[in-house]
């Protein structure tokens, strides 16, 4: 199936104003970022560089998307032509996938020509946006389970079959272990994980046939559902039985999983009783409706879960705060010249120009080697330094230095040059590594589910005096409004 139309109309109205004025060959730049991290939260997880280079690589406006437009009654031959031309022949500039970031950094960089940069925007918006939104909650679900692993579950409940793959994707570079989705496991080499649903329990006469039936089709790789009628009465009972017939049959359960109930009280309940009979290597799996919150209550009330499965709450990126990630794509750059967006909110005016993402790092042999301290936002051309005096872009009245003896890192590099791939697309499992170690690596207390430590990104006094000028200028009497 093509994507091509993936792209909100204004796009392609713009495109062909653009045609119209003669702009489409204009030397164009534009940044992707958000503007708050998503769940109240103090980072985020980028995820969806890899689908979106697919994309661009695959933009193709066939003839079955042209005569569609065509009905449209909007776009002429002329523009329709252009249309069918196109192939994305510009550059991006990216941060790895797996990486964390924040609000106001330019997670990808677009540059080529304008019409080809304009109509791009909401696909790359899509996987960005979601992709990263869900391997956020993932890290966040991930944390909270500490030593715990976690599956991912929610395919039935994602936003369709794309949506659901996308999840998945993103979900294991935000940290979990496997998947239920076949289709994921097989698309990214992701392992693949299920136990059994009631309906197989209630299919059977009584739960002990129902647990005996699993056990003999799967004697190695039998994880039985507890909670269909009474967990503690009945469930954990019967699965002790099972679990003491596959062992003289030369075989061990391998785990039992609770989906209702209070987890934390009936996991305790439930190791104690398997434990009691002889199965410590027995695990116990929870699921039902998990996110962190949930998860770290369990933990914090002594629950005694190895594994949890998540899936509602993960693919959808649901909670109080979640539900969609921020993302916008603003015109930075504009036939070499910078652009901005001015707003009543100083926290929505954009950063013009193109620039360079930079991460201050410690070094040497303390604790804090290697630990990130900062992000610095600078003009393309120029390298900031150890102890230079940087702006915050929210509050300019903030001032702060670059640490001295930090390391700087240039964050960024280009993935697509000339509408070609610089390289391999890298393994899914590369990604799922940076994010690990990136995380493991941000300052004490950005972690925290609430109340975060709030990791500083801050603009170079060259890049803020530019954008402050651009400003008050686009307001001075007689600018255009």
């Amino acid at each position: 199936m093509s994507h091509a139309l993936l792209v909100d109309l204004y796009e392609l109205t713009m495109a062909a104003g653009y045609l119209r004025r003669g702009m489409l060959q204009r030397p164009a730049a534009f940044d992707l970022s958000f503007r708050r991290t998503p769940f109240g939260g103090g980072y985020a997880v980028f995820a969806g560089l890899e689908p979106a280079l697919d994309h661009l690589v695959a933009l193709r406006f066939g003839g079955d998307e042209l005569r569609y437009l065509q009905t449209l009654g909007l776009f002429d031959d002329r523009f329709l032509s252009w249309l069918g031309s196109v192939r994305f022949s510009g550059r991006v500039t990216a941060v790895a996938e797996g990486e964390v970031v924040f609000g106001g950094e330019p997670l990808l960089t677009v540059e080529g020509l304008l019409g080809e940069c304009q109509i791009v925007e909401t696909a790359l918006l899509n996987l960005v946006n979601f992709q990263t939104l869900v391997a956020t909650k993932a890290a966040r679900v991930c944390l909270a389970a500490g030593g715990s692993g976690v599956v991912e579950f929610g395919a039935r409940r994602a936003h369709g079959p794309d949506g659901a793959l996308g999840a998945t994707r993103a979900a294991f570079i935000g940290g979990a272990a496997a998947t239920s989705h076949l289709q994921a496991g097989r698309s990214f080499g992701i392992p693949v994980s299920g136990t059994q649903a009631h309906s197989w329990v209630m299919a059977f006469p009584t739960e002990l046939e129902a647990f005996r039936a699993y056990a003999e089709a799967f004697p190695d790789q039998c994880t039985l559902l507890v909670d269909t009628y009474d967990t503690l009465r009945s469930g954990v009972p019967n699965a002790v039985t099972v679990a003491r017939e596959l062992r003289a049959a030369g075989h061990e359960l391998r785990g039992i999983r609770l989906d209702s109930g209070d987890l934390a009280y009936l996991s305790r309940q439930a190791r104690r009783m398997l434990d009691d009979a002889g199965f410590p290597g027995v695990g116990i799996v929870a699921s039902n409706e998990l996110d962190e919150q949930v998860i770290e209550s369990v933990r914090k009330e002594g629950g005694r879960v190895n594994l949890y499965g998540v899936g509602t709450q993960l693919v959808t990126g649901g909670g109080e705060e979640g539900g969609a990630l921020g993302g916008v794509y603003k015109l930075v750059e504009l036939d070499g010249g910078p652009r901005v967006k001015v707003s009543s909110d100083p926290a929505k005016s954009s950063i013009p120009g193109r620039k360079r993402l930079w991460r201050a790092m410690g070094r040497g042999a303390s604790e804090a080697d290697g630990r990130f301290q900062m992000d610095v936002l600078s003009a393309a051309e120029e390298t900031p330094a150890p102890g230079d005096l940087v702006v915050d872009p929210a509050n300019p009245m903030r001032t702060s230095r670059v640490p001295r003896g930090a390391e700087l890192v240039d964050l960024r590099c280009v993935v697509m040059d000339e509408g070609r791939r610089c390289g391999p697309s890298p393994a899914l499992a590369e990604a799922a590594s940076r994010a690990r170690e990136s995380l493991k690596r941000l300052p004490e207390g950005t972690l925290r589910l609430l109340n975060p430590h709030r990791y500083r990104v801050a603009l170079t006094r060259r890049l803020h005096a530019l954008r402050a000028r651009m400003i008050d200028e686009a307001r001075a009497p007689g600018a255009p409004p």
